[in-house]
């Protein structure tokens, strides 16, 4: 699929706060891109992206806000937690990443992706779509050629949609696990992931698990930028230290 230049930019470096909104907490966000989105979600109205990604830009991660969703499980690479699930138009998702972790290269089955990063660092690589009369015919197959690779340091947002190609989105710290906050509309569950040797496509589910709090007390106390212990009813997990006692895998990509 080519690119189209009327998309914003899917650059992970940019960290531009010009307008500054009134967006302190989570709840702001979340509240904020409701009454922005309305009834359409993101669809096909441009201006609406480019005034979903400035709110994005304009809230400044505290993990006190977000903590509570950010369950990790050893064992995976990354986990996927439902934080607000809108209005159908869109959701909302906390990942958490391992360390040295990374998602398959994949498309986002026609949504638009936007993606904050909480905190930590990600590294995403930008690949153009398999080459086939410019279409994005999947049984295609040729190695992806890589675009670009570019660093998203936390409180910078970047966006994503099949126009502008695939990506796949990875931790490079081997020591420190990285936290991102995801905005996709349409939801969706499936999506496909690419070799990228072949660049041959097979479906992927990529759903996200639902969290449920038992209290609003966290376990411990932690510096800005790390995480806290985390109580819901699935596990008791320390993404700090990565010791759990119990919860299973979550299934994605």
């Amino acid at each position: 699929m080519s690119s189209s230049s009327s998309f914003p930019s899917s650059s992970a470096a940019s960290t531009n706060t010009t307008d500054k909104l009134a967006v302190k907490t989570m709840q702001d966000l979340i509240t904020s891109l409701n009454t922005t989105m309305g009834d359409n979600g993101l669809g096909k109205d441009l201006s609406t992206v480019h005034k979903v990604k400035q709110l994005m830009h304009s809230y400044t991660s505290h993990s006190q806000d977000w903590a509570q969703h950010a369950v990790y499980h050893e064992g995976t690479r990354y986990t996927r937690n439902l934080v607000d699930d809108g209005n159908g138009k869109y959701n909302l998702l906390i990942l958490v990443w391992g360390e040295g972790q990374s998602s398959p290269i994949h498309d986002h089955a026609g949504s638009h992706c936007m993606m904050k990063l909480l905190a930590g660092e990600l590294n995403e690589d930008l690949f153009a779509w398999p080459e086939q009369a410019g279409s994005c015919d999947t049984s295609n197959t040729e190695n992806l050629r890589l675009k670009r690779t570019a660093p998203l340091k936390t409180n910078s947002v970047a966006y994503m949609h099949d126009n502008i190609g695939l990506h796949r989105i990875g931790n490079p710290s081997n020591t420190q696990k990285a936290v991102s906050l995801h905005l996709y509309s349409p939801p969706y569950n499936m999506c496909k992931t690419f070799n990228e040797s072949t660049g041959t496509a097979v479906s992927s589910s990529c759903t996200a698990e639902r969290l449920t709090k038992l209290n609003n007390t966290f376990s411990a106390t932690l510096p800005s930028h790390n995480y806290a212990c985390l109580s819901n009813t699935t596990a008791h997990i320390s993404v700090l230290t990565g010791a759990h006692k119990s919860g299973a895998a979550i299934t994605s990509m």
